[in-house]
């Protein structure tokens, strides 16, 4: 089995990473996915890439490191996900496949609905989950037999409150239903048109509810709710410099080349290598990148990407300040900082 991952999307407002590699709990999105996929048994992994591909590609390479291997297959136009299975073929081929959108967090991975698909081995597999507001997504209507009986994008008035969360196993059947389809309103070969005609031609389509934590990370809130969820799942490991006059509290990370000093890191948190925190706080649920510089601050419910600094700034919260950041100061503030931008607001 081979894997298709999709990783062209846009980039969050402010930022030049593409969401798939904005890093959560210190890891890339794209991370997680890759060792979802490879925990699985799939080492073969076709990564469809746009703008942003080069950055992807030099942060992966080839997969070696995480002990898989890695095809970069180009979309020029984001013509939609069924689009990207059409251009995946020649990688493809013949083989059973997962398509697995990037930007989604799966904190438990995808072992059940593996297992359950080798052993059915239905034309296609979908992962759903209930929402709240099922016009927001690709919509599946299920019978009492877990099989598909109708899907579609974006309903105006849904019949059913189980959404396509991202993850989808398929037999080389879906390639004639993706040849078949038109583009929808929006311009874009849906991937829920391509399952609506393998149920319209009779083939066999199921659908299982993911039971674990998930989150699409499009937007700044989705990215901090994952970054606390997946740090609770941290245990203390002190590779770098803690002070004697540092205290720290619950699980903490301090990666190699890391110095805290004259601070008070309280858990779950993650100090990124080669970071100073000097003369700071830092609060649960925080993620603080490689080389950066927290001086005479407090920051909290947290990201920092790497090389930022935020000196004299008196209680950062449930913010994403970006690469090579600024931030000095500053009374207390909800922040989204951009890569490379310079805040320094008057106490």
């Amino acid at each position: 089995m081979k894997a298709l991952v999709l990783s062209a999307g846009v980039r969050p407002a402010g930022y030049s990473l593409p969401r798939q590699i904005v890093p959560i709990a210190n890891k890339p999105v794209l991370e997680y996915v890759v060792e979802n996929l490879r925990d699985v048994g799939i080492t073969e992994i076709g990564i469809v890439v746009g703008e942003g591909g080069q950055e992807i590609s030099e942060l992966f390479g080839d997969g070696s490191y995480l002990g898989v291997s890695l095809t970069y297959i180009q979309q020029d136009v984001p013509l939609g996900v069924a689009h990207c299975v059409r251009i995946a073929r020649p990688f493809l081929g013949d083989d059973d496949f997962v398509l697995y959108l990037g930007e989604n967090v799966l904190a438990e991975g995808i072992g059940q609905i593996a297992d359950e698909f080798a052993r059915l081995r239905p034309s296609a597999q979908v992962l759903v989950d209930k929402v709240e507001d099922p016009r927001l997504y690709g919509v599946a209507e299920v019978d009492e037999n877990s099989r598909v009986t109708r899907l579609i994008e974006h309903p105006q008035e849904p019949r059913s409150d189980l959404a396509l969360i991202g993850v989808y196993f398929f037999t080389p059947a879906i390639h004639a239903a993706v040849d078949a389809i038109e583009p929808s309103w929006r311009g874009e070969f849906e991937i829920t048109d391509a399952l609506q005609w393998l149920v319209t031609h009779e083939r066999d389509v199921r659908a299982r509810v993911y039971s674990g934590f998930w989150k699409d990370t499009g937007k700044v809130e989705d990215v901090l709710e994952c970054n606390r969820e997946l740090l609770m799942g941290l245990r203390t490991d002190i590779q770098g410099i803690v002070d004697a006059e540092s205290t720290l509290i619950g699980d903490v990370v301090v990666e190699e080349g890391a110095r805290v000093v004259r601070s008070c890191i309280v858990g779950p948190a993650i100090i990124g290598a080669g970071t100073l925190v000097e003369e700071s706080i830092i609060g649960p649920y925080t993620s603080i990148g490689a080389d950066c510089r927290i001086t005479e601050s407090g920051v909290a419910d947290s990201i920092v990407l790497n090389e930022a600094s935020v000196h004299n700034v008196s209680g950062i919260e449930t913010s994403l300040i970006g690469r090579r950041a600024r931030v000095g100061s500053a009374r207390q503030h909800r922040l989204v900082v951009g890569d490379g931008a310079h805040v320094d607001v008057a106490a």
